[in-house]
């Protein structure tokens, strides 16, 4: 298998989420060429999606809710599940969360998030473990843009329930992806969030922060 941060150091470039200006990230400059890449002339390798490589909706609603209410995460331990680029676990740090850890099953996801914590001097631990099912302590987990498939949706949000009913404080961030909860949660804000065509059926998705309430 190709060295993962080698591949996303050269195919991609720091870019800053038009929400969250305060962050640089390892991000792809063109959508549809990293994704055929990835699909195409990388499947014999393993290589999985890239959806590391894009700051999205749900992910960018997140970050900028915590960097605007740092109290949710400031001296706390965190776990951002999902993690992808790195963006919300990087605004927890900048929030001031005593440890953060960003999880994510895929290799190239861990090392762009490796890069992007180190482009933003942001002290984060990873992981490439699946921690859904998982008995880690945390006094946040955080979720962005995780429903979007319904067999991880249904996994990711009874385990996420347990950790909510146990005292852990969830938040989620989405644009109304098809197998988000319909109850359960709170609404905290909306944000509208500038996104491509190329992900997305429109140039701006409106995006709820919530609180999982059980």
């Amino acid at each position: 298998m190709m060295n993962a941060a080698e591949f996303v150091r050269t195919n991609t470039a720091l870019i800053v989420p038009p929400l969250v200006p305060e962050i640089r990230l390892h991000l792809a400059t063109e959508v549809v060429p990293l994704w055929r890449k990835t699909e195409e002339e990388l499947e014999a390798e393993g290589v999985p999606p890239p959806y590391w490589a894009f700051a999205w909706a749900g992910g960018q609603a997140l970050a900028r809710h915590l960097l605007d209410n740092p109290g949710i995460v400031r001296g706390g331990t965190v776990l951002d599940f999902g993690s992808g680029s790195g963006l919300v676990a990087i605004a927890a740090k900048k929030a001031g969360a005593a440890s953060v850890l960003a999880a994510d099953v895929d290799a190239f996801a861990v090392a762009a998030i490796a890069l992007n914590a180190k482009a933003n001097g942001a002290a984060i631990d990873t992981t490439e473990d699946d921690l859904i099912g998982s008995g880690g302590r945390w006094d946040a987990v955080l979720c962005g843009d995780m429903c979007y498939e319904r067999p991880l949706a249904e996994r990711l949000l009874e385990w996420l329930r347990q950790r909510a009913s146990s005292g852990t404080h969830v938040l989620l961030g989405d644009p109304g992806r098809s197998y988000f909860p319909k109850s359960g949660v709170e609404k905290l804000a909306t944000y509208s969030v500038q996104t491509t065509r190329d992900l997305e059926d429109r140039e701006i998705r409106e995006t709820g922060v919530y609180r999982l309430t059980g």
